[in-house]
Order: C-alpha cells, then sequence, then structure tokens
C-alpha cells in the first residue's frame, strides 16, 4: 500500500538509526524484499529513493554541520547503495532516475518552473560531489574551531581542499581516517550509480556513453577539477608499505587502503570516452600534418576543446615532468608492492587492486601521449615492465585471471610500438623476483622471452588467442636487442621448433603466421644486431634442421593428410620435454590453476592482431611511416579472427595448445571444435601460397657461410667445446655476405572499437568481483558479462 511523501515520521525510520554501518543495511535489507516492492508497490520505492536524494542534497546544502545530519547522509547513500543496482537491472525502472520530479528546480531558478526541473540522477550527482568537499566530514576545516558559523557550501572553493599532494596540488593535509571512511563510502555510491553500465547488453556501438558517468564528468559538476586531482593523488601518493616499519600493516587498521581502492575504480570508470570522436580527431590532426596547404578553416573555428568527459580532458592535458614523475613512481610502486620479498613472512602489506592500477596506466598512456614518451624516456619504464612479467608468469595456468594477462600483453603491446621500449630492454636484469622460469644471466629483454615462453608452452588453453600478440611484442623489440642469453636464444628456437611441425601448420587457417613472426624476428637480430647476438647465431647453427625442414615443407595433398594423420595418431603433440629446465629460481612457486569454485567474470573477443595494430615502417632517421599494403607474408588467411566467444575463447581458430597439451585434453577438445573446423582444409594451393614467401633468405645464407667454417673449426682444433665456437662466432663477420637488409617493421598499436569493447566489460568484471564486502552487485542480473564458476 502507497504510503505518503509527506509522511515524514515512516520516512525518518530508514536514516535514522546512528549505528549501522554500510554491512548492516545489506543484511537488514535482503535481496527479496527489495524485488518484492519494486513490483507489488513501485511507488513506495520510488518515494524512497526521491526522499533519500532529497536527504543528500540537504545535507550538501547545509553542510552537515551536526553529528546527526552526517549519520543521515551516510545512511542515505548506504540504503542508495543497497538499492540502485535492483532499478538498473529492470529495464522499465532505469529511466526512473533521469527522469524530472515536480519542484526539484535547477540551481537558480524559481521552484516552481517545473521547464528547468532536474532530472534525479543529477541532483544526486551534485549532492555527492557537494559531499566529497565537506569540511569537517570529508575534508579538513580551513576555519578556526569555535569562530564563525558552518561553512557556506556554496562559495567554497574545493580546489583548496584536494585530499592529497600531488599532481596540481602542493599540501598534504593530515591524515583522517575518519573522513577516510566518509569519502570511501561516497563514492561507493557513486561507483553504484555509474553501474548502470553492467545492466546493457555489450554494443560495438562505441558512442554510447555512460549517461552517469557523463554528467558526473561534465561542466555541470563545478567539483570536476578538484575531484579528479584528489582522485589521482589519493592513489598515486599511497604507500602500502607502512612506513618501512615491519609488521605495521597488523598494528593499524588503514582506511586509507580502502579509500584507495575505492578512487582507482571510480578513476578508471569514469575515464571513459567517446571512440568516433577520439577517431575523427586524430583524422583531423594526420590530415593536417599531410596535406598542410588544406585550407584550415574549419581547424580553427573547431578550436581544439578535448573530450567532453573532463576527466579524460584533464588526463590528456597533465604535462609536467615532477607530475609524471610522481604518477609513475606512485604506480610502479604499487605494481611492485606482491613483489616485495622480505626475510620476514608477512611482514608486508600486500595490495589486491593491481588490476584496476594495470587500468589506469593503459588510459594514461593512451590518453596522454606525453606520458607514453616519458615513460620510455628512461629505465623507470622497467619498474612497470617487471611487475607485468611477474603477473603474466604468475598467472598463466589460472583461467579465472586470463583478463589480467590480456591487460598485461596490451600494455606491453603499446610500448612495443615505441623504438626506445626496445632499447632500454637491454639493461642487464639484476632484480631476483622470485619467479617460476629458469634462471639465467642477462638483460630485460632476456626476461621477456623467457616469460613469454612460459605462458606459450605452459599457460592455460584461453590464453592461445593472445599467441600473435606475444610474438608481435618480441618483433617489435627485436631490432633493437643487442644481445639475447642462450637460454633465451633457446626459448625462441624451441618455440619455431613447435610451430613448424608440418600437422601443426595444417591443423588450422592461421598457424603459419606465428612461423612468419619467428622469422622475423631472426631477420631483424641477424641484419641489426648481429655483431653482439652470437648465442642466437650459434643456435640457429645448432638447429639448423628446423629451417631446412620449413625450406622442403611438403605441399602436395598426400603429404598434407599424412601429417595431420599422424597427428591423429599422436595426439600428444610435440614434447616440452626438449626445452624445459629443470632448476626454477630460489623461493618461486609454480604458477597453479585457478582453484575450483572461483568465481570469474567472462570477456569480450578480442580483435586479431591485424585489427589491434598498424603496419609502420622505421625509416634511416628514425621517423615512422604508417604501410599501407598489407603484409606479403600474410595471405587470405590474415582475417579478423574475431567471433562472438565470450572469456576469449579460442576465437582465433587456431589449435595450438594440441603442441603443449595432454592425449586426453587433446582428445577432448578436438571433439568441441570440430564443428567450427569443418569449414576449413588446408589444401595444396593454401600451402604454396605462403610457404613461397617464407622470409628464409638471411637465414640460409648466414648458415651457408657459417657453418662450414664452424665445422672447419671443430675437426682441425678438435673442438667440442662451446665457448671456444661463441669466441670464433662473437668476432666474425657477415658484412657484404646477407642480403641488403629489409626496412624495420613496426606494428603499433590502434585503438578500435573491439578493444574499448574488451576493456568495458574486463573493467566492469573487475570491479564486479572485487566489491565483495558488502557485495554490492552479487547476484543482481548484469548483462555486460556472465559470471562463471571455475
Amino acid at each position: 500500500m502507497p504510503v505518503e511523501a509527506t509522511d515524514d515520521a515512516f520516512w525518518d525510520q530508514f536514516w535514522a538509526d546512528t549505528t549501522t554501518s554500510i554491512q548492516d543495511v545489506f543484511a537488514l535489507v535482503p535481496a527479496a524484499e527489495i524485488r518484492a516492492v519494486r513490483e507489488e508497490s513501485p511507488s513506495n520505492l520510488a518515494t524512497l529513493c526521491y526522499k533519500a536524494v532529497e536527504k543528500l542534497v540537504q545535507g550538501a546544502a547545509s553542510g552537515c554541520p551536526s553529528e546527526r545530519e552526517r549519520q543521515t547522509v551516510l545512511n542515505c547513500a548506504r540504503l542508495l547503495t543497497r538499492v540502485l543496482p535492483y532499478i538498473f537491472e529492470d529495464a522499465d525502472w532505469r529511466g526512473f532516475f533521469w527522469s524530472t520530479l515536480p519542484g526539484a528546480g535547477r540551481a537558480g531558478e524559481e521552484e516552481g518552473d517545473d521547464e528547468g526541473a532536474r532530472p534525479l540522477a543529477e541532483s544526486l550527482l551534485i549532492a555527492i560531489a557537494d559531499l566529497l568537499f565537506c569540511p569537517e566530514f570529508t575534508v579538513q576545516s580551513h576555519k578556526k574551531a569555535g569562530l564563525e558559523g558552518p561553512e557556506d557550501m556554496q562559495a567554497l572553493d574545493s580546489c583548496e581542499y584536494i585530499w592529497e599532494a600531488g599532481v596540481g596540488f602542493a599540501h598534504s593535509p593530515a591524515p583522517n581516517y575518519i573522513h577516510d571512511l566518509n569519502r570511501t563510502e561516497l563514492l561507493k555510491l557513486l561507483m553504484t550509480c555509474f553501474s548502470e553500465a553492467m545492466y546493457l547488453q555489450p554494443s560495438t556501438d562505441s558512442s554510447t556513453l555512460n549517461p552517469w558517468v557523463a554528467f558526473f564528468c561534465s561542466a555541470d559538476n563545478r567539483h570536476a577539477l578538484p575531484l579528479f586531482t584528489s582522485l589521482l593523488n589519493v592513489v598515486c601518493a599511497y604507500d602500502p608499505v607502512g612506513f618501512g616499519i615491519p609488521y605495521n600493516h597488523l598494528l593499524f587498521s588503514d582506511q586509507r587502503e580502502q579509500l584507495v581502492e575505492q578512487a582507482v575504480q571510480v578513476l578508471i570508470v569514469s575515464l571513459e570516452h567517446d571512440l568516433a570522436a577520439i577517431s575523427l580527431s586524430a583524422a583531423t590532426v594526420a590530415q593536417q600534418v599531410l596535406d598542410p596547404t588544406a585550407p584550415s578553416t574549419d581547424l580553427e573555428e573547431q578550436e581544439p576543446v578535448g573530450p567532453d568527459n573532463l576527466f579524460v580532458n584533464y588526463l590528456s592535458r597533465i604535462h609536467r615532468e615532477e607530475d609524471f614523475h610522481f604518477i609513475l613512481k606512485g604506480l610502479a610502486r604499487l605494481l611492485s608492492n606482491p613483489l616485495l620479498q622480505t626475510y620476514l613472512p608477512n611482514s608486508t602489506k600486500k595490495i589486491q587492486f593491481h588490476q584496476e592500477i594495470l587500468v589506469l596506466f593503459w588510459k594514461l598512456c593512451d590518453f596522454n601521449k606525453k606520458f607514453l614518451f616519458f615513460v620510455l624516456k628512461s629505465s623507470d619504464v622497467l619498474d612497470i615492465l617487471v611487475p607485468i612479467l611477474f603477473y603474466l608468469n604468475d598467472a598463466r595456468a589460472d583461467q579465472s585471471r586470463v583478463g589480467l594477462i590480456h591487460i598485461g600483453v596490451f600494455i606491453l603491446l603499446l610500448l612495443s610500438g615505441e623504438r626506445n621500449f626496445g632499447v632500454r630492454l637491454n639493461k642487464p636484469y639484476s632484480l631476483r623476483v622470485p619467479m617460476d622460469i629458469p634462471v639465467f644471466t642477462g638483460t630485460h629483454a632476456d626476461l621477456l622471452v623467457v616469460v613469454f615462453h612460459k605462458i606459450i608452452t605452459s599457460g592455460h588453453p584461453r590464453l592461445q588467442p593472445l599467441f600473435d600478440c606475444l610474438l608481435t611484442i618480441i618483433v617489435n623489440v627485436s631490432p633493437y636487442l643487442k644481445s639475447l642469453s642462450m637460454v633465451a636464444a633457446n626459448k625462441l628456437l624451441h618455440l619455431l621448433e613447435a610451430f613448424s611441425n608440418s600437422w601443426f601448420l595444417y591443423s588450422s587457417a592461421q598457424n603459419h603466421l606465428l612461423v612468419f613472426f619467428l622469422l622475423e624476428v631472426f631477420n631483424n637480430i641477424i641484419q641489426y644486431q648481429f655483431d653482439g647476438n652470437c648465442n642466437l647465431v650459434y643456435t640457429i647453427i645448432r638447429k639448423r634442421s628446423v629451417f631446412h625442414q620449413l625450406a622442403n615443407l611438403p605441399s602436395d595433398s598426400a603429404s598434407i593428410q599424412k601429417a595431420l594423420q599422424r597427428r591423429k595418431r599422436s595426439p600428444t603433440g610435440l614434447s616440452r620435454a626438449s626445452s624445459m629446465e629443470t632448476v626454477s629460481m630460489e623461493g618461486s612457486r609454480p604458477a597453479i590453476p585457478a582453484e575450483p569454485g572461483t568465481l570469474k567474470a567472462s570477456l569480450a573477443a578480442t580483435p586479431g592482431i591485424e585489427k589491434l595494430t598498424e603496419r609502420s615502417r622505421v625509416s634511416e632517421d628514425g621517423t615512422i611511416v604508417a604501410v599501407q599494403d598489407r603484409h606479403a607474408s600474410q595471405p587470405e588467411a590474415d582475417k579478423s579472427h574475431e567471433t562472438g566467444a565470450s572469456d576469449t575463447e579460442s576465437n582465433s581458430g587456431r589449435d595450438t595448445e594440441d603442441v603443449f597439451c595432454s592425449r586426453q585434453e587433446a582428445a577432448r577438445r578436438r571433439l568441441s571444435s570440430t564443428s567450427s573446423s569443418l569449414y576449413w582444409a588446408p589444401t595444396s594451393d593454401w600451402v604454396l601460397s605462403w610457404k613461397s614467401k617464407l622470409p628464409l633468405q638471411t637465414i640460409m645464407r648466414l648458415l651457408q657461410v657459417l657453418v662450414p667454417q664452424v665445422e672447419k673449426i671443430c675437426i682441425d682444433k678438435g673442438l667440442t667445446d662451446e665457448s671456444e665456437i661463441l669466441k670464433f662466432l662473437q668476432h666474425g663477420t657477415l658484412v657484404g655476405l646477407l642480403p641488403v637488409p629489409h626496412p624495420i617493421l613496426i606494428r603499433k598499436y590502434q585503438a578500435n572499437v573491439g578493444t574499448a569493447m574488451w576493456f568495458r566489460t574486463y573493467m566492469w568484471g573487475v570491479v564486479y568481483l572485487r566489491n565483495v564486502d558488502p557485495p554490492i552487485w552479487y547476484d543482481t542480473d548484469v548483462k555486460l558479462f556472465e559470471i562463471q564458476r571455475v
């Protein structure tokens, strides 16, 4: 039965209680009851929402001078956090917050003027923003105690109340854990408002923006700049170690960590943009660069205002070196946190929000090219690289962390498009982060190759669509690698051996591309870095039969059928043992699969490498020019491997994992993939179409020159010692003997609708799974992804 909105005694009981916590609200208001009210007495639910928002608006206007008012505001925030997901899950209710209510006029307009009435959503968002800068509630008051009355909220300049020193603000306010708790509760509510996105079907229409985010990050929110700065600074200034005192985190409860976690989630969700608009503006700039004579009147009239989303706008305009330094150091500190090893177990605090930090780093590099160049300017980029490789290696067997591996690989793909990244990888790797990888002595490039080899040979089958991404990263950096270790050289040759197996090449329309990528790596190193790479040259000579087999790959129908039959007879495929070192790094633990029952969110399909990247040629003076034509080595098969597969199931149509998996596993997978492979069969013409383009000339010439010399030395000097042969190769030269060096080709990441969709799905999946206390969205009908149990 509907209760009148004027019955204050009835409604006040919902927020009058003084001792509730958000956990209490979730316990006292069960999901079934909210749904029942929604279906049976919708007017009561509408009034409850309206009344709760009204209380927040009143609190924001008065500045909550009394403890009682602050308690009321917190209780209303908790109640709305509880109820909103149930409003979003019902399509009929979704417009409710965007409808206008009689008498809720916009600021500065007459009460009775319903023309200017504000939708409930806007009133709610403005109230939250005001409350986040409310003296004595969420920020320190600047007034002297006891003097003057409460501050005038409308006249308050929130730029003077930024939460933490850092970008654009030099003063660090004294820590106040009550303020941190209150901010955290309000940010939880803000996040819940933004979460309407979870209840909409995934859409590739990049121009549909989240209306809650669009309004909150627009000029209608007068606190947009100080709030953006507060969130960014709170995240980047956070030091979880606890001032270097062992076990400090066990003695003090750290309210700041909860705030940082909520702040980084609000940041990554707020930083969304209209992809169509971004690509349009990029095209305009490109057109201006290509054709400076074009009439520029349109451009001048348009005045580059930047994105409408002020968070994106401010982020893209950060430019001071000290700001970049502060951001990069802060993110590197947080990403390295799980790697901190001390002699006292559990003595340092481990943070859990590294996935959100990776998304934030990605958005910084994507929206602010000056930041990307700053990151690559010094070896500081390695402070980001090592933690990413640690996460990739640690998560490789765990299907609930497939998303984490994708974001790590996407970041490395983005970085690898810049020459400086390849150059930085030559720095010796001396850190000894315990990782389940073979012990080696070498550079950061060796670490990257060894970890990628681990992912490909012993990762979860779901990682298969990333193989071409992983190899593209190695191709991009290969022209700059001065000296690969023997361990890394062996890994690369082992991959070529595995991928050039005839039955593997014939079993999918895409598999030969992996061989092209690896040959490109070898060619780049031989042509541009021969001098320091005797380990790789020696390994190529030792494994020369692999290259000869590739050159003589049979292409007649009978041989193709025979190879495929051979695979059916021995589905265990290629032994991993040929490249498995038994000694792993000291203190490391093996990568372990997900615990049964672990929850995971499905992911959108990832675009194929040809959609993810744009091919560019590096000219002699180092400038990069986009290449228009398709790669000669990428015939028809190199079409998009996008499908609607969720959770990035093998959407590249490859059976790569059969190379490395058990017989039962392979049989099971073949059964499930039979239906998809019915449409494609290898033909003689198809094999010839790409076999004739295999770039083997450089390697064959190298073998032709060096193999007889090495054999002669071995016979003459009776050598069996590897080190003597390496010494000879080190001083050898191929100048004038190799074909003319090919131009360096880089495949640079390019923004596209597919990855934008993937990021949105991944990001909200992380937010859903990480908010468990209280479980804000648990058991509601989300549509953007599926929640699955391992």
